[in-house]
């Protein structure tokens, strides 16, 4: 079973980008986050194509802001949308959804930003956090914890620690947080898979941060111990940051049982499937072809 998270920071936007990618990588079970979209206007836009691909949906958005969404072809039961006992900002907002695929528990997650340290933003992400560890605690036994957890776990997941000094993201509440949802029997599977490598899912739009390589890790694929013994592949899509109208994250992919691309690296792994051309082919050696 291939699982992947994305936030594509806006459905809408990112549709040209989102549907050629589906085609390609075949995931089994998508966690969107940042959709951006009421779930009757996603359901709209969205709806006719993937079940076409053969994906069933379960959605938790609002118009323009926030967002989340799980795609799967891997069986989706027992939705839940929100948390238990979630704080609001004044009210709850559309940041988590749950469901049951393939026998494992998949979370969807968007956390909030933060925005800055000490702020009543600040306060209601550590809050958010603290709900997110008690759902997840609950059971079953079988999770993943999937989504732009908007804090970059270690020093080393950030391109240059000083960088950040007195922002969000890195601060020892947040990541005390996050520490405590793993404290649960959680693994961050990426990391686990490549502890020495440079691994970035997040660049800024601005002044040349991607091509430069420099961003942080803050999208993360969490799985409890049954979930991460299955791990075969774990990587960070970095091709799908590229080109025209990218999101500022890509895609983390974790590949349970059979990694259909091998074990390839951190990043930039070869296509899963080639990318259907547009117009028609030319060889070499045609009349016109450069």
């Amino acid at each position: 079973m291939r699982v992947a998270t994305w936030n594509v920071n806006s459905v809408k936007q990112r549709l040209p980008r989102l549907l050629p990618w589906l085609d390609q990588r075949q995931p089994d079970v998508v966690c969107l986050q940042e959709t951006k979209l009421a779930d009757d206007s996603f359901t709209e836009l969205l709806g006719g194509e993937l079940t076409g691909r053969g994906y069933a949906v379960a959605l938790h958005g609002e118009p323009r802001w926030n967002g989340v969404a799980i795609l799967s072809r891997a069986g989706l039961e027992d939705v839940v949308t929100g948390l238990a006992g979630e704080p609001g900002f004044p009210n709850p907002e559309a940041r988590a959804v749950a469901a049951t695929c393939g026998g494992v528990r998949v979370y969807s997650v968007y956390v909030p930003n933060g925005r800055k340290p000490g702020s009543d933003h600040y306060r209601y992400k550590l809050g958010w956090l603290a709900a997110l560890r008690n759902t997840v605690s609950a059971g079953p036994e079988a999770v993943m914890v999937c989504g732009d957890m908007n804090i970059a776990p270690t020093d080393a997941d950030v391109f240059d620690p000083r960088a950040y000094i007195g922002q969000t993201h890195v601060t020892p509440p947040e990541r005390a947080a996050l520490a405590s949802l793993e404290a649960l029997g959680l693994h961050d599977v990426a990391r686990d898979r490549w502890p020495d490598e440079r691994i970035f899912t997040y660049w800024d739009y601005r002044a040349g941060m991607f091509h430069q390589n420099l961003g942080m890790r803050i999208d993360l694929v969490l799985a409890s111990a049954p979930v991460a013994n299955r791990v075969r592949a774990a990587w960070v899509d970095r091709e799908a940051r590229k080109g025209t109208g990218p999101s500022d994250h890509a895609p983390v992919i974790v590949d349970l049982d059979d990694a259909p691309d091998g074990d390839i690296g951190p990043v930039v792994p070869p296509p899963s499937a080639r990318p259907a051309r547009k117009g028609p082919v030319k060889l070499p050696q045609a009349p016109g072809a450069e």
